[in-house]
């Protein structure tokens, strides 16, 4: 796309929204900076960054004839695309952009992207790892915690970005077009913002919009929506499965996952030799390598890759062991789906900590999935009588549900009440605003919590 004259209202004052005002403003187009928080200092902002200091920002209230005088609006993941500014925005003709399209936009490599409800960090993290060891020219950026836009004026012709794209991001996309994408899974989260399923699941599956049967899509055969998707998408399908055999594209078989293409099968890898573990971490490693392998990469780079990698921080982190009890550290489950499969992923007597922030999220399905290991279920923030009321109406005995107040009293109860062999495992099944920062303050605290117990 031409750019060439525009003038950008950034909106937006977080980690992507000044990474995408320093982008524009190294391409010398005209920015202002603007969000909609009036007690945010603008002295604050500008120590951001040094680009900032001739850049016009406003705060608060955004007057009209400032619109009149931008052409595109490139919104930070956290704004959501309904709000009565926005809304402005659209109705005074401006092009409504997210950090994600107005990165593509400078793009000179090749896009490899991740989406799903849970996962996408693992997976981006283990192509990230595999593109790494295979490409010399490797960017790893999105929802993963690197803005795409701080980066994307590196890449070149035969770079490789490597992209964790959220829901959010999805919904304010143009032009992006990955070379190949994959869709993990999808199942219900972020209500509060996409108000119901189906807007979910559309934007989701934005990531293939601008496909063509030149590309790649990989999919998830065991969702049923994915599955029914694969018939209307463009580009051409892979699937991954981790219960069946399938004729073409990357299954479990018992231990062993399995790549079937053109009438061949390979053995990628035993799942024990992986450091991952849990049937939804397979899925992850299915997915990364159908990506890796499609895109050129050979199978003996990918599994020198695969067998060193470890796990993601905050997500079913093993932390440390004090009197015979395991703690891991799943503060990044964040929603119902994420913490079914950190609890199923337990192989020892769970004293689970949950609660946080509601997303009008449901828990029974979460609670049914504890499958007779949770011994104790430790409960604090916004959500903990709703999902004690959950648990109640799902039959889990509630003697065995406590409480509390903060992190550090669930951490001391739930050590009190272990025994030698037991985990204790912090999979909050919710966000984690409101007592926390975000869910990397929430899994630091709990792991220095937990490497304080005295044995």
């Amino acid at each position: 796309m031409n750019l060439e004259g525009k003038k950008f209202l950034v909106f937006g004052t977080g980690l992507s929204g000044i990474a995408a005002a320093e982008l524009l403003i190294g391409h010398d187009f005209p920015v202002i900076l603007y969000d909609g928080n009036e007690k945010l200092s603008e002295s604050d902002i500008r120590r951001k960054s040094a680009v900032l200091n001739e850049t016009e920002i406003i705060l608060g209230t955004l007057p009209k004839h400032v619109l009149c005088g931008c052409d595109i609006a490139v919104l930070s993941p956290g704004v959501p695309t309904d709000l009565p500014v926005v809304e402005t925005m659209r109705r005074q003709g401006l092009e409504i952009w997210g950090e994600i399209e107005l990165a593509y936009a400078f793009e000179q490599g090749s896009v490899l992207a991740i989406t799903g409800t849970n996962g996408k960090t693992t997976t981006t993290s283990l192509l990230g790892a595999i593109m790494e060891h295979a490409v010399s020219k490797v960017k790893v950026v999105g929802n993963i915690g690197i803005p795409y836009t701080s980066v994307v004026s590196d890449t070149e012709k035969d770079s490789v970005t490597v992209a964790e794209i959220s829901s959010f991001q999805l919904e304010t996309i143009h032009n992006f077009c990955p070379q190949i994408s994959a869709i993990l899974n999808i199942t219900p989260d972020h209500l509060n913002r996409h108000h119901t399923m189906e807007n979910y699941q559309k934007a989701k599956m934005q990531i293939t919009r601008n496909q063509g049967r030149e590309h790649i899509c990989v999919l998830n055969y065991e969702d049923k929506v994915l599955r029914e998707f694969s018939e209307v998408v463009k580009a051409q399908v892979v699937f991954f499965s981790s219960r069946r055999r399938l004729e073409e594209g990357i299954y479990l078989d018992s231990d062993e996952i399995v790549w079937a293409w053109n009438k061949q099968r390979e053995c990628v890898c035993n799942v024990r030799e992986l450091k991952l573990i849990g049937r939804h971490n397979y899925e992850n490693v299915m997915a990364a390598v159908a990506m890796a392998l499609t895109f050129g990469v050979s199978m003996e780079k990918i599994r020198e890759v695969l067998v060193r990698f470890t796990a993601v921080p905050h997500r079913i982190e093993y932390v440390v062991t004090k009197r015979g009890v395991r703690f891991y550290n799943d503060s990044k489950g964040t929603n119902p789906d994420a913490a079914i499969q950190a609890i199923r992923a337990m192989e020892w007597p769970t004293l689970l900590i949950g609660g946080g922030y509601d997303k009008d999220s449901s828990y029974e399905e979460w609670v049914n999935a504890f499958d007779g290991k949770v011994k104790k279920l430790v409960l604090l923030g916004a959500t903990r009588e709703k999902i004690r009321d959950a648990a109640l109406s799902q039959g889990y005995p509630g003697e065995h549900i406590i409480l509390v107040e903060s992190l550090r009293e669930a951490v001391d109860i739930c050590y009190d009440n272990a025994k030698e062999g037991d985990a204790v495992l912090l999979s909050p099944a919710c966000a984690s605003w409101g007592m926390f920062e975000n869910y990397e303050q929430r899994g630091e605290l709990f792991k220095e919590m937990a490497r304080a117990l005295r044995e």
